[in-house]
């Protein structure tokens, strides 16, 4: 008889903390290290097996959330990476003090691409110069708030949700699609309000369904290249947004509304995003993943 070493698997719906959570109120774009519980990023977890070996990513919002846990996941693969972030200087440390443990090398670029092509470009250049390539172009940055009504919203922040969460996408790719090697590959984060939105994040999910309008649109361009263009699609996701941007009552139960009755972790998401930007994806462009607990994208 010959013996193998099983696959541990886990009950889902307690493999990570479940609500009800803490009120936790924080001033955005908020801070990590002060989130209860802290999210889990994959630092413990995640193995890599060379899918990425010898590549560069470049990953906005790389700072904590779903962009620290990709930049993670993508080191441990063998990506050298630069990241973006807006303010969040202990965060982005953590982020880059990941990437060097896991043997690659890193860039940080602390910028706001809000209203900002030029930034957008300087970042991609800045790939070019350090690593003379770029191969994979991870859009992830973003802003939200919550709002009671549509007069609630002011007008200086509806601009700012749209140059954050879907003109900077333009400004970062079209820079990107013009170092992007055959093979390459852009992944958009969208999310589940692109298709199921909520009422109070009206900015919000207006913007994510232009995420997922456009991520479908520049793949149809950009295969003509020989280049990938991808989506994922989080639905709640335990990051600093969340006790930053939203009222007590929603932090507290927050996740609860999917099957598995919590939120996701970003060390949930990352091994999507090494999916679809590996070369075991090479048939897949102009899709959205969906990673919503179970919850019904239309």
């Amino acid at each position: 008889m010959t013996h193998s070493t099983a696959t541990h698997f886990a009950d889902p719906r307690t493999l990570y903390p479940q609500p009800e959570f803490k009120t936790q109120p924080q001033q955005p774009p908020g801070d990590e290290q002060l989130m209860q519980p802290a999210p889990d990023h994959g630092e413990k977890t995640y193995k890599g097996h060379g899918r990425l070996a010898g590549k560069v990513a470049l990953i906005s919002g790389g700072d904590s959330g779903i962009g620290k846990a990709v930049a993670l996941a993508y080191a441990r693969e063998g990506a050298d990476i630069v990241f973006t972030y807006l303010c969040e200087d202990k965060d982005a440390q953590d982020t880059g003090r990941l990437v060097r443990e896991a043997g690659r090398e890193v860039i940080s670029i602390k910028m706001n691409q809000a209203n900002n092509r030029q930034a957008c470009e300087r970042a991609v250049a800045v790939c070019i110069e350090k690593f003379q390539r770029l191969d994979i172009l991870v859009n992830n940055a973003a802003f939200q708030q919550t709002y009671d009504s549509l007069d609630a919203i002011p007008d200086d922040e509806l601009s700012y949700t749209f140059q954050t969460n879907i003109e900077a996408f333009f400004h970062f790719s079209r820079a990107a699609m013009k170092h992007l090697p055959p093979g390459g590959s852009i992944i958009n984060t969208a999310s589940i309000q692109s298709f199921s939105p909520s009422r109070n994040l009206a900015p919000y999910a207006a913007s994510k369904a232009a995420v997922a309008s456009f991520t479908l649109s520049l793949a149809a361009e950009a295969i003509n290249k020989g280049i990938r263009v991808n989506g994922v699609a989080p639905g709640p996701v335990w990051t600093p947004l969340i006790p930053t941007t939203m009222p007590d009552e929603k932090v507290i139960n927050f996740g609860k509304n999917t099957l598995f009755g919590r939120p996701a972790q970003p060390a949930e998401l990352a091994p999507v995003y090494v999916f679809l930007a590996s070369a075991e994806a090479s048939y897949v462009t102009g899709e959205i993943y969906g990673v919503t607990g179970g919850r019904i994208q239309m």
